[in-house]
């Protein structure tokens, strides 16, 4: 960063007025609200004209702009007012910190002609390769980027909050009798790819039912379509069935969240999708489409997913929920459930902050090994096993509830030291899943590590103490505290020693103190489609696995095992349990990641076979970039508690 001893000042720029009511400019001003309360100073500037197809005006608006800003400001470009804008980019990005804020790529906008679309493609790859690096709101999107020739490394993805409706509860749709109006909504300016006129035409075949439909969005974005819609209401006999309400505001649209019973989005592609979380938070049953980033961002309890453009399919969906009150009360208990477990804005605004930093230059080495941790943990907090973790938070409860040494009902709240914490990842995923007191020490060798965690960790308001150490085998037990009451690390006991692993369990039996390790790599993945090399490939990363990797000769796959039996001679129950990472072709990023980490594995190990195992690897990593790749890579997760009368 420019100087990091100031306060981070962060300029939004959007096409427009900055206080639109669509997806895209409600991300933007929740993002900036919430780097606000964070001590980030923003703004947000709109440019007039014509975007994403810019006229001289554009051109002229977005170089006097960029002109204006000091040097070395941090400047966050939004897709649509910059990519179609190479030359205005180049000329600033040497003078300016630019990073690129992407939806979703202009050329994959629906109803655009081969030429122009051809064009967008052209200009925004140029655009794209001027800057410090790109946000984008989701996973697709972000591989998406790879036909832009954007290198993963350069990549961040934050996905929006989904606190924008607050107080709403699900509305009535628990308690929907047969013959009783049930009223549809559906938020989104009118345009060809929100589809909206499916929706009217799967409607105009349920007249039978009763419903009430509103469209709730600008009719004028695209006036040709927005007439599109009018005509066909007309045409369809739905004047006093089809409300068209115009783009609401924040009062308005809660107003409109509060009397729906379902939500549908009938859009053929999104780059997120951000309404969809939004109809959840708001206790809504979702149909919509598997267009874009929805294929994935969609599929959730309390949601039905169609085909997109299947207008046929839409009209299945809608009849059965219509005509079954039972069943879309329990669609709509499930989406209020879902509801429950939705990120905050708070969150992503941190998480927007992270990204600048780690995108924008610095002299910090350690980069690379946080942006793997970041590109891992969805992957890793998807991993976990289920089962095993109700066994941990059974005991953490019991351990909670043992009366204190003074007589009180309970004990101090649980304090828990997380090994080789990294980017805290495995912390953020157990405060919340152990609803109960407690406390954290974080324990990393790495500094730079260590401050992102606490800043990732900020929303979870726990006490939190951090100790950057080395944690050897002969110090371990000095830097984990006397109290602690359970020990937890992931993805790291296959990295170290058989040394240290009995020092691991020396320390935790010595404090009768529980410990979880998950995410313990076993020795086997496997690659789909199957290729003859790949059992070698397999055989020799896990011989590399047991190589010295700063803690003695490791362990690697064998790591659970001995443990295991380690914790057994000191009288310890211990549960064993898979966790498999299922990367899937759409999660291209994180496994070129992987397969480039065994690549140098491979490599190291066996350097007279550079040639076999070049061919292998050029090979998977087209494949992955391509996405027509999944890989499963194996894990196990430990949970070991002592036996102790009451709980065995």
């Amino acid at each position: 960063m420019a100087n990091s001893d100031a306060p981070l000042s962060v300029t939004f720029v959007v096409p427009g007025n900055p206080d639109q009511n669509t997806g895209g400019y409600r991300y933007v001003r929740r993002v900036a609200e919430g780097l606000r309360d964070i001590g980030v100073e923003v703004f947000r500037e709109g440019l007039g004209s014509i975007f994403p197809i810019p006229d001289d005006q554009a051109e002229r608006a977005m170089d006097s702009l960029l002109a204006s800003l000091a040097d070395g400001s941090i400047v966050v470009l939004d897709g649509l007012a910059m990519g179609a804008l190479p030359d205005v980019i180049a000329n600033h990005a040497g003078r300016l910190q630019i990073v690129a804020l992407v939806h979703h790529p202009l050329a994959d906008e629906t109803g655009l002609a081969a030429e122009t679309r051809d064009w967008l493609f052209r200009v925004e790859r140029r655009a794209l390769a001027a800057v410090a690096g790109v946000i984008t709101t989701s996973r697709h999107t972000a591989e998406r980027l790879r036909d832009y020739n954007v290198p993963a490394q350069r990549i961040r993805v934050v996905e929006p909050g989904a606190d924008t409706v607050t107080g709403v509860a699900g509305a009535s749709s628990a308690g929907k009798v047969p013959g009783s109006t049930v009223n549809l909504l559906c938020v989104a300016h009118l345009s060809p790819r929100k589809a909206q006129h499916h929706l009217i035409e799967a409607l105009s075949g349920l007249q039978q039912l009763p419903w009430h439909c509103t469209l709730a969005g600008s009719t004028d974005r695209d006036e040709a379509y927005g007439q599109k819609i009018r005509d066909l209401v007309e045409k369809q006999g739905l004047e006093e069935r089809v409300t068209l309400a115009g783009e609401l505001d924040d009062v308005g649209l809660a107003r409109a969240y509060e009397r729906a019973d379902i939500f549908v989005l009938p859009s053929v592609y999104e780059g997120y999708g951000m309404v969809i979380d939004e109809a959840q938070a708001a206790g809504l049953p979702i149909i919509t489409t598997d267009g874009g980033a929805l294929a994935s961002t969609g599929n959730r309890p309390g949601t039905r997913q169609y085909p997109a453009g299947d207008t046929a399919r839409l009209r299945t969906c809608l009849e059965q929920w219509l005509s079954n009150p039972e069943q879309l009360s329990r669609v709509a208990q499930e989406a209020r459930t879902e509801a429950q477990y939705l990120r905050r804005w708070s969150q992503a605004a941190r998480e927007f902050r992270d990204a600048l930093e780690s995108l924008l230059p610095t002299n910090d080495l350690t980069t690379f090994d946080s942006d793997w941790l970041t590109l891992r943990e969805p992957a890793d907090h998807r991993a976990r096993n289920r089962s095993l973790m109700t066994h941990v938070l059974t005991w953490a409860n019991k351990e909670y509830s043992v009366p204190d040494k003074a007589g009180g009902q309970h004990a101090p709240p649980l304090l828990i030291a997380d090994l080789g914490t990294g980017t805290g990842s495995n912390a953020r995923h157990l405060v919340p899943a152990l609803p109960l007191p407690q406390r954290w020490i974080l324990l990393d060798q790495d500094k730079h590590l260590l401050a992102l965690a606490v800043k990732r960790m900020e929303h979870l308001d726990v006490p939190l103490e951090i100790q950057a150490c080395h944690l050897t085998a002969q110090t371990l037990s000095s830097h984990i505290p006397e109290d602690t009451r359970l020990v937890t690390a992931s993805a790291l006991i296959d990295l170290m020693s058989a040394e240290w692993l009995k020092a691991l369990a020396s320390a935790v039996a010595t404090r009768r103190a529980g410990l979880l390790i998950v995410l313990t790599y076993d020795g086997r993945f496997e690659l789909s489609p199957a290729e003859a090399d790949d059992h070698w490939i397999l055989a020799t990363v896990n011989a590399h696995q047991h190589r010295e990797k700063g803690a003695g000769a490791a362990m690697g796959p064998d790591a659970t095992t001995y443990l295991q039996t380690r914790l057994q001679t000191y009288g310890y129950r211990v549960s064993v349990a898979p966790s498999p990472w299922r990367l899937t072709p759409e999660q291209s990023a994180l496994q070129t990641a992987l397969l480039e980490g065994w690549q140098q594995a491979v490599l190291e190990q066996s350097p007279g076979e550079q040639v076999r195992a070049q061919r292998w690897f050029d090979n998977r990593l087209a494949q992955a970039r391509e996405q027509r790749l999944s890989i499963r890579v194996d894990h196990q997760d430990l949970f070991a508690w002592p036996a102790y009368e009451g709980y065995r």
